[in-house]
């Protein structure tokens, strides 16, 4: 056993030695404090039954105790979520967690900002419940759609996420989309800008990047793709972060299974996109593009050849 130790002692002073980029401490030797993500996911799931009382959370809510339901659970999850926010600040800036005044005010600022979004989210939330009920003949009620469907669950998360991301802090957003990328197959970044009504049907294998832009009344199948064509770099060959790189997509969009929209092109307002189409330059108001057309376009004149 002692012998066991004497070699285990090297392992794990090269297993503690900060990795580059990634210091195990802070900057100025204070406690090392990460967020915890299983309470920023406590914090989302209450939110969720604040969006939606009786349906997650408590089922016996009436008319009396509605408003106390709604207000306590509110209250437990913001203080959660600051404390949550604060970590996230003070671990990304590489402050003492114990003792940095300045994370605690910002993130008590965050919290209040993110708290009076929170209504806009909800009608935003609520009009996609909508949209799915609407645009999906399988599904039999609005219910069906808030308790079971992966997009609603996928796009509550994503809209939560925003509103943080807007605000800046760290860790936080990515966390909330990632949680429910893991369940539901559908991987949005928190930095995505989507408008009022958006149905994603079926869902899996979805993928919309940082800076898509999605205008109002949009639907998506499952399998398409938001992404970037290409990634500039700087002068020592990394990508450049920060640049609008994914499309836009305007309002009254349909895109189909397994299309792969790339770059910062622009699908005109009510274009309808097939399946399986890959589309690298922007399309106009109110056009069609199936695989024949695409594969004619490419083709004409040699062109793709």
């Amino acid at each position: 056993m002692r012998s066991t130790r004497s070699a285990i002692e090297p392992i794990v002073e090269e297993l503690c030695a900060p990795l580059p980029g990634l210091p195990l401490q802070p900057g100025n030797g204070g406690r090392r404090v990460l967020p915890s993500r299983d309470a920023v996911v406590q914090s989302v799931e209450a939110l969720r039954a604040v969006f939606f009382p009786g349906y997650f959370g408590r089922p016996d809510l009436h008319d009396e105790s509605l408003h106390f339901y709604v207000g306590a659970t509110l209250d437990r999850a913001l203080r959660e979520l600051q404390e949550q926010v604060r970590r996230g600040i003070a671990f990304a800036e590489r402050h003492d967690f114990e003792t940095c005044e300045h994370c605690t005010h910002r993130a008590d600022a965050v919290t209040r900002a993110f708290m009076s979004r929170l209504p806009e989210v909800r009608r935003r939330v609520a009009s996609d419940v909508e949209a799915a009920y609407e645009g999906d003949p399988a599904l039999k009620s609005r219910d069906e759609a808030i308790f079971s469907y992966p997009g609603i669950f996928a796009v509550t998360n994503q809209r939560i996420a925003h509103e943080l991301h807007v605000l800046g802090v760290p860790l936080i957003p990515r966390m909330i989309t990632e949680h429910a990328h893991s369940l539901t197959g559908i991987d949005i970044h928190p930095g995505a800008s989507i408008g009022e009504r958006f149905f994603i049907d079926h869902g899996t294998g979805v993928v919309i990047g940082e800076t898509s832009r999605i205008g109002a009344r949009v639907r998506l199948y499952q399998g398409v793709t938001l992404g970037a064509k290409s990634f500039p770099l700087d002068e020592h060959g990394n990508p450049i972060k920060g640049i609008d790189r994914h499309p836009i997509v305007e309002d009254d969009v349909v895109i189909y299974s397994g299309a792969t929209i790339l770059g910062r092109i622009t699908i005109g307002k009510g274009s309808s996109i097939g399946g399986n189409v890959w589309v690298t330059q922007s399309v106009p108001p109110g056009s069609r593009v199936t695989q024949a057309e695409n594969r004619e376009s490419r083709f004409e004149y040699g062109a793709g050849i």
